[in-house]
């Protein structure tokens, strides 16, 4: 095998198992529940730390690949990963757990910008670069897939400790080839060192947010912890938002914010995250918890769905982008979003009409997000300079991640609000159509304005 072809392979199954760390996890959630006996509004915080540490910290990595060298840091990304996945399957308590998960988003971080500067930097020549990100979106494509019903499958016959110790065999592979084959960093002390300090600030204001959010409903007795928290946040935006007017290289270009499509793009890509991670939250709960599914029978429920996904991606997205505009796909994708919300709702109005969630699945996982995701990323793009596009399309993961986390922070407390079911409810998945509805309504406003 050429040495190009094995840091190609090397790439994509790291950008895979980062993709399926985040779809893997949800059909093991109600067992993780069970096993630490927590409520539904407090196990989200496995993966609501895991999104915000990602997205939190997802631009400081792709500087400090410039910085510190790209594989330098996917060294340290992927032992990181590897330490934390071996971590959380062996918690024995749920902050431990959750503080794994937390060092492993960072960890993640890390890992994906230095794989695609990796990959950008080896294939010099135009249409091999293409191939090979086309390859490395591909796999994360399927991580993203098929990790609900592997999930599910891994959880159910070996324990849900077992969804992070897969990662650790071919985390440790990955990190024998890539410290033999990736090519010496060739460090520029020339470089400014990226403003940290800026990068923790804004992991701290969202996290504390999220707290906040979280645990609004018990206001009267813990009133104090939560102004307090509150008043940390305030402090903290005022000493990020300086540092970004002053600093000759800000952690996030704010000029970049000055189109309508920009603007437009990272607003609902906020939207999209809180959306679809809030839905397979639910979704994992209302076949396990409502319908007795076990997570094996749940992920094989989501497999075809999964395929599905890929197909889409790989051959009706790219047919969409040349039939209609980035604008029109985008409100199509956002349309699916908020049909599949609607659909999940009416079934469980229904008695849980399994042709109605099939449906609302179809809608959301099996179409919706594939269509969403590249066409908000395209709006967010299409009035930035070339020389400035991978910074914006950084700045629109993040604002995914970060609109992941708190969404699900958000659901938690609406759920605690305004149901007292045991069991998801018709109000549960009303609150997570809440987050699309705005989308679609925001999209025809723009292309009301354009036309």
């Amino acid at each position: 095998m050429r040495r190009k072809q094995i840091i190609l392979l090397v790439a994509s199954t790291a950008i895979f198992f980062e993709a399926l760390d985040i779809a893997i996890l949800n059909l093991a959630i109600p067992l993780m529940q069970q096993q630490f006996r927590l409520d539904a509004e407090t196990v989200q915080w496995v993966q609501t730390v895991y999104v915000l540490f990602y997205g939190g910290f997802l631009v400081i990595g792709g500087k400090l690949c410039d910085t510190l060298g790209r594989k330098n840091i996917f060294l340290a990304g992927a032992g990181l990963f590897l330490c934390t996945s071996l971590g959380a399957g062996l918690a024995n308590s749920f902050i431990m757990l959750t503080a794994f998960r937390a060092l492993q988003g960072l960890a993640a971080a890390m890992v994906m910008p230095s794989c695609i500067s990796i990959i950008t930097n080896t294939f010099t020549d135009p249409a091999e670069r293409n191939r090979s990100i086309s390859i490395l979106s591909s796999f994360a494509a399927i991580g993203s897939g098929c990790g609900l019903a592997l999930g599910g499958i891994v959880a159910t016959y070996l324990g849900w400790q077992w969804i992070f110790f897969i990662n650790v065999p071919v985390i440790s592979i990955a990190l024998i080839l890539a410290s033999r084959y990736f090519d010496k960093d060739i460090i520029n002390n020339q470089q400014q060192f990226p403003d940290i300090i800026s990068s923790l600030l804004l992991v701290l204001i969202i996290v504390l947010l999220s707290y906040v959010v979280h645990n609004l409903p018990n206001f009267s007795k813990n009133y104090q912890q939560l102004l307090s928290f509150l008043a940390v946040i305030v402090v903290a935006l005022y000493i990020f938002r300086r540092r970004e007017r002053t600093r000759e290289q800000p952690l996030i270009d704010f000029s970049l914010f000055r189109s309508t499509g920009t603007i437009t793009g990272n607003g609902i890509t906020v939207l999209l995250g809180a959306f679809f991670l809030s839905y397979l939250f639910l979704l994992s709960l209302v076949l396990q918890q409502n319908m007795h599914f076990s997570a094996a029978h749940a992920g094989l429920l989501l497999f075809p769905f999964s395929v599905c996904s890929f197909l889409v991606s790989r051959y009706l997205v790219p047919a969409l982008f040349k039939k209609l505009t980035v604008l029109q796909t985008s409100i199509l994708g956002m349309c699916l979003m908020l049909t599949g919300a609607l659909l999940l709702m009416t079934a469980l109005l229904f008695g849980h009409s399994m042709p109605l969630i099939l449906l609302s699945i179809a809608c959301v996982t099996g179409s919706g997000m594939s269509v969403c995701y590249p066409s908000l990323t395209a709006l967010a793009i299409r009035d930035i300079p070339d020389n400035q596009q991978g910074v914006a399309a950084g700045i629109c993961t993040t604002s995914y991640f970060i609109g992941a986390g708190l969404g699900l922070s958000l659901l938690a407390l609406g759920m605690q609000l305004l149901t007292t079911a045991t069991t998801v409810n018709h109000v549960s998945v009303l609150l997570v159509g809440c987050f699309a509805l705005p989308g679609v309504v925001w999209l025809l406003l723009v292309r009301r304005k354009v036309s």
